[in-house]
């Protein structure tokens, strides 16, 4: 069986792009094999800057011959429907058969296709991958029609076993396939020959490419964190940059340097972005202070002098970078000391947050009001919750955060501590965005709770106001992520905060009419995906939700874990089915009967010990349940239901329901109607599956 190596050589293909980019190839390719009848052992993607490469192992030397028969019209049918058979299945009249069934007789197309060479069909597909591949963005270049994410220059296919290796004859816009390569652009040798996977990889080792960016990402964090160790010094985690510098070389070489003296006085984030940002930096900082103090570099080439060179530009770089981030930093502060954040904020009356909703100003305005009502919802002063809400965004003004958007928030901390403002009030500046993610921390402190509470819930009744709700997966302004964040502040933080009072106080600053129950519908459907998450079934949710309370998202996720929990027993599981045996009888007798069977129920009518039985249950579980519900103790509501199970079950097996005796039919009716609306108080299982 051969083997197959594809390697497209280019101009450098853009970091952000490489792992999507080999990953196609390999889909693309291996797909388009199969289809054609060709299968395989194992594939293999790489890429580098300038390359991407596949190789498949143990390929079919042929496709199989294969037969089809496909049956068309009758022979009589009108001459348009057989031309368009004829037509489809690629024969003439004189090549199908005719065979009688019992609908008459109809023609028959056998289409017998003989086996391809792995060659031909690689050729095929190759192309085909080349032609229409999904770069996010491509270019043509000189005179021909080809379009790639940068210029292509070569391209390896061969098809290798053990007597040798054969170059897959192919020619894509005039770029003739081949079997040679080259290896680094500056160190690398002239360009040469391979024979295989193994001797490919080997020969660019050899001509300085690291051909694995997975091998290239290991090397460079050794290599820095040995650096930095060596100097008493750590190198700041950084997985998206390391997976990014590991694309912007072929053969990684760290260098290590020292930040100036005169920006170690920079807040450590602000070293770190802009270090990232602007020079694909990783930061050093010394552990005992949590100072950054200096930077790895990756360089793609080994220098004669060990990077001194390097280093010493990278260092002219960066010190002009410094020199803009501490004139920001340096201004900003001047600012917020002698002028306060609100010199900031009132600037946000010139910038429009929606034409609809008015200014980053008028929301700061709505999002202070509803701080101050939300506060004694969540255990905040309103006073510290109307300030901090006041100053959070001002920072939006500054001019570090218009250079670093990403650090809004961050920056507003600084700022506001810097004004002497509370503690509190500072820590709402950072806090308030989050949780922007289902893995983002989640504030606690009551005032930050207060002030992300009103910020989100503002945006979601705003554009809910104006109608610009999410549709399908179009969600423009994040209103989805903005439910969620609300929902995960109410429950990491165990609030009882009724949904609906505090959609109706957020609305309030958008018009009379408040549609608070859409809202909530859109917040249980987040809700649903939220406890998915959590390993909580859909039925069960649905069950929780149908309850009254429903807006109160702490005791509708005690609930549902309750019920689950309870479900994940024997006897809660069980009890499911006496339940439902229960509502179904009762449900048809009163569909018969044309009435409701709702109390009434009385012991004194009992014939049997098990029914006996059954009411004593009831009113031991209906004694523990009511209870039970009013503390939140849901785990024991759900644990009384669950000891219904036992009586239920025995009442079933020993009692007949539908009695010759009407008076005693009535009572075992009523009775069922005592089973439905004690187990009803916990949860609506009429909803669960099963």
């Amino acid at each position: 069986m051969p083997n197959l190596l594809i390697e497209l050589f280019s101009e450098e293909i853009p970091a952000r792009m490489q792992g999507r980019a080999s990953a196609d190839l390999k889909k693309l390719v291996t797909d388009g094999l199969v289809e054609a009848g060709l299968t395989y052992a194992s594939a293999g993607a790489f890429s580098t800057p300038r390359r991407l490469t596949l190789t498949v192992e143990g390929l079919l030397a042929a496709s199989a011959p294969t037969r089809e028969e496909r049956r068309g019209p009758k022979v009589d049918a009108p001459e348009k429907a057989i031309e368009g058979f004829l037509r489809g299945a690629g024969v003439t009249r004189e090549q199908c058969e005719e065979r009688t069934d019992k609908k008459g007789t109809v023609l028959f197309a056998v289409i017998e296709k003989p086996g391809r060479p792995a060659a031909e069909i690689v050729a095929e597909v190759l192309e085909n991958a080349v032609r229409t591949f999904p770069w996010p963005k491509s270019m043509r270049w000189g005179a021909g029609s080809l379009r790639w994410v940068r210029p292509l220059h070569s391209i390896i296919c061969l098809l290798s076993d053990e007597g040798g290796s054969d170059v897959v004859p192919l020619d894509i816009d005039g770029i003739v396939a081949g079997r040679t390569t080259r290896g680094h652009r500056f160190m690398g040798s002239d360009a040469f020959e391979v024979t295989s996977f193994d001797d490919y990889a080997a020969k660019l080792k050899r001509a300085k490419v690291v051909l694995s960016a997975e091998e290239r990402e290991a090397t460079i964090w050794h290599d820095a964190t040995n650096a930095a160790f060596a100097a008493g010094l750590e190198v700041v985690e950084d997985r998206g940059l390391l997976a990014e510098v590991a694309g912007l070389v072929e053969w990684p070489v760290v260098l290590m340097g020292q930040i100036g003296e005169d920006f170690l006085g920079l807040p450590p984030e602000v070293l770190q972005t802009s270090m990232k940002e602007h020079q694909k930096f990783f930061s050093v900082k010394n552990p005992a202070t949590g100072r950054i103090e200096g930077f790895v570099t990756v360089a793609n080439v080994e220098a004669a002098d060990d990077g001194a060179t390097i280093l010493a530009g990278n260092n002219k770089v960066l010190s002009a970078r410094l020199s803009d981030a501490k004139f920001f930093w340096e201004n900003d502060l001047r600012v917020a000391k002698t002028q306060g954040l609100e010199a900031w904020t009132d600037r946000l009356s010139n910038v429009t947050f929606h034409n609809k909703l008015g200014s980053q100003k008028d929301r700061i305005e709505r999002i202070a009001a509803l701080s101050r009502e939300l506060a004694p919802m969540v255990g905040a002063e309103a006073d510290l919750a109307d300030k901090a809400a006041r100053v959070a965004k001002a920072d939006l003004s500054s001019e570090m955060v218009y250079e670093f958007p990403e650090l809004q928030g961050l920056m507003g901390r600084y700022y506001a501590d810097a004004a002497g403002l509370p503690t509190e009030v500072a820590a709402a500046a950072q806090e308030h965005y989050s949780p922007l993610g289902p893995s983002d921390d989640v504030p606690t402190a009551p005032v930050s709770v207060a002030v992300a509470l009103a910020d989100k819930l503002d945006t979601l009744a705003g554009f809910w106001a104006i109608d610009e709700k999410p549709t399908g997966s179009k969600d423009p302004y994040a209103l989805r992520r903005a439910a969620l964040g609300v929902i995960r502040l109410v429950l990491v933080n165990g609030l009882a905060l009724p949904l609906t009072d505090a959609f109706a106080k957020a609305f309030k600053a958008h018009g009379d009419e408040a549609p608070v129950d859409d809202l909530l519908s859109f917040f249980h459907d987040r809700l649903k995906v939220h406890l998915k998450g959590e390993g909580v079934r859909h039925d069960v949710i649905d069950a929780v939700l149908a309850m009254d309370g429903n807006d109160n998202l702490a005791l509708v996720e005690a609930r549902a874990k309750a019920l689950s929990d309870a479900l994940g027993t024997e006897d809660g599981a069980n009890l499911v089915q006496g339940f439902k045996r229960a509502n179904n009888i009762l449900a048809q007798a009163e569909e018969k009967d044309g009435v409701e069977y709702s109390f009434g129920a009385d012991v004194k009518f009992s014939e049997t010990d098990e029914e006996r039985a059954l009411f004593k249950a009831l009113d031991h579980a209906d004694g523990r349940i009511k209870p039970a519900m009013q503390a939140n103790d849901f785990a024991g509501a759900m644990a009384a239901m669950a000891s219904l199970r036992a009586p239920i079950d025995a009442f079933f097996e020993a009692v007949q329901v539908n009695s010759d005796n009407q008076i005693v039919r009535r009572n075992r009716l009523n009775l069922l109607s005592r089973i439905r609306n004690t187990c009803l108080q916990v949860a609506d299982l009429t909803r669960l599956d099963g």
